[in-house]
């Protein structure tokens, strides 16, 4: 402002501080910014959080349910599933760490499983010991060890070549000393179990020919009440056990609670569950979203849950056949496994044919063989299906799934 400016303003009876003001306003407008730029300030952008949905969410209703203890963004970082958000805590206080169970790796189960077997106070191995120990074996105490093995759902054709083998071999040798015996009865019975089955769980990521990376999916089948759900879980807690990344898929959508039950078994060990939004969805599409967020976030193993109803064998094969369909779209199937209560004899193997004919099974997970299970189901239900048995169940905790081994298993029986 120059000086007759000031001197006219003066004239005119403007007070001095008025005009001090006015020139101090001037200044400031005119001072360069630190940066020097002369803008307004930008203002601040709020973030609104977002649900986390599956890819492509349309009318089908299927969304993507992140574990309480991960949070939004949990799909970007499955593959370590080791590095939870942080809970909410109030200003000033250091927020607080969600708490993972920590699975148990596969090998500690292994060593499980013999002592399991052994204190299952099955009948098998103590009663085929106590006779084939006898001084002499007449035709009654054969017969004895027959029905010892066909109440032990051996099942009649395997019953059959293990009588005649042994036989011949203790007509041969003579063999009358325990050890001897034991021995003689424990190399038979391995053999039934066939341990040159391949039994590894085919659980590796491949690679597409166009590069790009597919998860291992695994389909689980079963009729609902052998423990199929569950099962799921504690395979989840294996797999996370192992170090691999998992993402659920909860196609089972004919049964209320289990969508739920399944989401509480990955929330544990912090893996998501892909659900449907209502009950009676279809069960293709929950399940081809698990593998297309599976896929996207480049986890190590997809795992899908489906109905096991078996009032409509028709119904059934077109279910399982279209959910294998619409999966293959995304990416192919590496396992087909059914669940099978090992109580449940005859009943479980009248069960397995159906799910063999209708699903393609490659591999067998028996439930509840500790307890009151006989153990010769393991020989039936291979010989039935022409597929291994590649897990067990040995209790109701929830790391007591297991590998089957078919040397622990045997040994089991006759300790």
């Amino acid at each position: 402002m120059s000086s007759d400016a000031l001197t006219t303003l003066l004239a005119a009876g403007v007070p001095i501080a008025l005009v001090a003001a006015v020139v101090t306003l001037f200044v400031s407008r005119r001072r360069p910014r630190d940066d020097g730029s002369t803008s307004a300030p930008t203002p601040t952008i709020e973030h609104v959080p977002t649900q986390a949905t599956a890819p492509d969410d349309d009318a089908s209703g299927v969304a993507v349910e992140v574990p309480p203890t991960a949070g939004v963004g949990t799909l970007e970082t499955l593959p370590e599933q080791a590095e939870a958000p942080l809970a909410e805590s109030a200003p000033g206080e250091a927020p607080d760490l969600p708490v993972l169970d920590v699975p148990a790796p596969a090998a500690g189960r292994l060593a499980r499983l013999r002592d399991r077997l052994s204190r299952s106070g099955s009948p098998l191995g103590t009663r085929l010991l106590a006779v084939l120990s006898r001084d002499h074996l007449s035709e009654d105490d054969w017969d004895e060890l027959e029905e010892t093995l066909l109440l032990a759902d051996v099942g009649p054709g395997p019953t059959g070549e293990l009588i005649d083998a042994l036989r011949t071999r203790v007509r041969v040798d003579g063999l009358r000393d325990p050890a001897q015996v034991k021995a003689l009865l424990r190399a038979q019975l391995l053999e039934l179990v066939d341990p040159s089955l391949d039994r590894s769980l085919h659980t590796s990521p491949t690679v597409a020919d166009d590069g790009t990376r597919m998860p291992a999916v695994l389909l689980v089948v079963g009729v609902n009440g052998t423990g199929k759900t569950t099962t799921i879980g504690k395979l989840t807690r294996l797999l996370v056990g192992e170090q691999q990344s998992v993402v659920l898929g909860a196609a089972d959508t004919f049964r209320a609670a289990a969508a739920d039950q399944l989401e509480t078994w990955g929330s544990r060990v912090g893996v998501p569950t892909v659900r449907s939004d209502r009950d009676g969805a279809d069960p293709a599409s929950v399940a081809f979203e698990a593998v297309r967020t599976g896929k996207q976030a480049q986890v190590d193993v997809v795992v899908v849950d489906t109905a096991g109803r078996l009032q409509n064998k028709a119904g059934l094969m077109d279910e399982l056949g279209k959910i294998t369909r619409v999966i293959g779209k995304e990416a192919p199937l590496s396992e087909v496994l059914l669940v099978l209560d090992a109580t449940t004899g005859q009943n479980g193997l009248n069960q397995a044919r159906v799910f063999g004919e209708v699903a393609g099974i490659t591999g067998i997970v028996l439930t509840k063989l500790d307890g009151t299970a006989k153990g010769g189901i393991v020989v039936a239900v291979q010989r039935e299906l022409g597929v291994p048995v590649k897990l067990v169940g040995l209790g109701e905790g929830p790391d007591d799934l297991a590998p089957f081994d078919p040397e622990a298993f045997v040994d089991g029986l006759l300790q």
